[in-house]
């Protein structure tokens, strides 16, 4: 009994003994720990005031005891660090952009240029240098502090100068895909406007089915009548070459366009007997206007109908032109029908048709020599209607001019610069370049006063000059301009309206009131793209009711 109550008094006595040696080690191992911890923060900092040194100890103790875990500012400092670095790096980005829209000029390049290096230039600071050195070392707060503060002046800078160009590169966005857009439309445009020139060239040069057939079946007439129609052994007719009477110089391949012309004439003319018209086509078509020109009786009109093959002076060693159409190069550009070469230059693309390569087209600087007793001819093109006598044409006074026709110039259209090379030195030595234009299709022509200027002469010297087409590229009206540069009397416009071929905007009161009207253009009155609204004052004037016109479906 009193050995387990002694044993019961050992026990507790123990246990207090083995608790109180662990506090007592435990107690020396801290004092000992900070102890040396001091002596080393002593012996590295050399403090010399006591109160400074007391403070600085407790300090550096505290640091170092927070120093066995991560220093809690260099997360801080990492952040800063990376705040600015993707400042810097979204400025660059912002003057790249602004270069991209082309604003290399503008102040916005230069800003961001200049805020990239801000922050560059603010971490490469002697003293903010120090804090990215090494990572081993303690961060300096106050350092750090002004750091960051400096840091969110170019941060907040940075995105005040970002929000302020936004607007801007949205606008510059916008610009720039505009433009983009409008050049791919004018692109497409262009194309399209090539294409629609090129179809409508292909559809002038075309002949339509109902005129092939009339043409066929007159020829078809004239073979199986030749004593009828021939003219061949016959006496000339002496109204063929009275100058008294009033002549019309005609030359045409087209059978149809020919006839509304002398019908309208005509028609309208007040005394037809005493008109006299001389239409002069090719072998080919000869025959077919034979037979046109003897179905009826033009109200009492004298028609003569010759080939041009008649004129045995209208050769190649005579005439430039022939001599020129018989060219390789010059074939090959009017009837070189391909998409990609025809349309190349599209401002000369009208002049493109194969009707500059026929003599017929040349005809009108020979009038002269073809009618050697005529005093006075009045020149008509195959697509013009007369609408009124022109018998007034012959009392006008020429004031010993050449050539009377209806001037189209303008303001600056229609000048002589716009048909002539002015950058060569005979044509920039020779012509004015603001002289007015006038128009083909009716001419008034005083044969006498040609023969005394030598008209022909001059046309001839210039059509040599051009045999390479550097004075002017074709047709027939640059040197028309050229031969009859200041022998030409201006008529009145009353007298010729132009423009039907191609200009929907003329006035019905300004064709009402013209003597001619000229379908001249691409879109003729006989092909299916005539304008609706002009084709009436053509057609009033075709012979539907002629068997040949009904059994070709003429018209339909």
């Amino acid at each position: 009994m009193v050995n387990s109550r002694a044993s019961r008094l050992r026990i507790p006595t123990f246990t207090l003994l083995a608790s109180a040696i662990s506090i007592i080690l435990c107690t020396f191992f801290v004092f000992s720990f900070l102890f040396t911890t001091h002596s080393y923060s002593s012996h590295q900092h050399h403090y010399t005031d006591s109160d400074g040194g007391v403070a600085h100890g407790f300090e550096s103790i505290r640091r170092s005891i927070l120093a066995l875990k991560t220093d809690p500012l260099k997360p801080r400092l990492d952040q800063i660090r990376k705040q600015a670095d993707d400042h810097r790096s979204l400025a660059l980005v912002y003057a790249s952009y602004a270069r991209k829209l082309k604003l290399e000029s503008s102040k916005l390049v230069r800003i961001f240029a200049e805020l990239s290096r801000n922050f560059s230039d603010l971490m490469s600071k002697p003293q903010y240098r120090t804090l990215f050195s090494s990572d081993a070392s303690p961060v300096d707060e106050s350092v750090l502090r002004q750091l960051e503060k400096e840091v969110k002046e170019r941060i907040k800078t940075t995105r005040q100068v970002i929000g302020e160009a936004k607007e801007s590169f949205d606008n510059q966005l916008k610009i720039q895909k505009l433009k983009d857009t409008i050049f791919a439309v004018n692109e497409q445009l262009t194309k399209a406007k090539k294409q629609g020139a090129f179809s409508s060239l292909i559809a002038a040069k075309s002949i339509p089915k109902s005129l092939h057939c009339l043409s066929m079946r007159l020829m078809e007439e004239r073979i199986a009548n030749p004593d009828k129609y021939s003219s061949e052994g016959k006496p000339t007719p002496p109204a063929v070459e009275d100058p008294s009477l009033y002549h019309y110089a005609l030359f045409s391949d087209n059978v149809v366009a020919a006839s509304v012309v002398v019908n309208s004439a005509t028609k309208n003319a007040k005394e037809p007997w005493k008109h006299v018209f001389h239409v002069v086509t090719d072998k080919m078509n000869l025959g077919a206007m034979q037979v046109m020109f003897k179905l009826k009786d033009y109200n009492g009109a004298h028609i003569e109908v010759k080939a041009v093959e008649d004129y045995k002076f209208l050769n190649s060693s005579y005439v430039p032109v022939l001599r020129q159409l018989e060219s390789a190069n010059l074939q090959r550009f009017y009837f070189e029908n391909k998409l990609e070469n025809a349309t190349k230059d599209t401002t000369n693309m009208k002049f493109r048709n194969p009707k500059y390569l026929s003599i017929l087209n040349h005809l009108r600087f020979y009038l002269p020599e073809m009618y050697p007793k005529l005093h006075k001819i009045l020149f008509l093109d195959d697509d013009i209607v007369v609408q009124k006598d022109l018998t007034g044409l012959w009392k006008i006074d020429m004031d010993g001019k050449v050539n009377g026709a209806v001037e189209t110039c303008f303001g600056s259209f229609h000048r002589y610069a716009q048909y002539m090379n002015f950058s060569h030195p005979l044509i920039k030595a020779k012509f004015n370049p603001k002289a007015c234009a006038w128009a083909y299709g009716m001419n008034f022509f005083d044969l006498d006063a040609w023969r005394r200027e030598k008209c022909t002469e001059e046309y001839h010297y210039w059509q040599n000059l051009n045999e390479n087409r550097t004075l002017w590229k074709l047709g027939t009206l640059p040197p028309g301009l050229i031969t009859y540069y200041s022998t030409t009397k201006p008529l009145d416009k009353s007298w010729h309206v132009l423009g039907l071929g191609y200009n929907p905007s003329i006035s019905m009161d300004e064709i009402n009131n013209a003597a001619v009207v000229h379908f001249n253009g691409n879109m003729k009155p006989w092909l299916d793209i005539a304008m609706t609204q002009f084709k009436p004052l053509w057609t009033k004037y075709v012979d539907y009711e002629l068997d040949f016109f009904q059994a070709c479906n003429f018209g339909i």
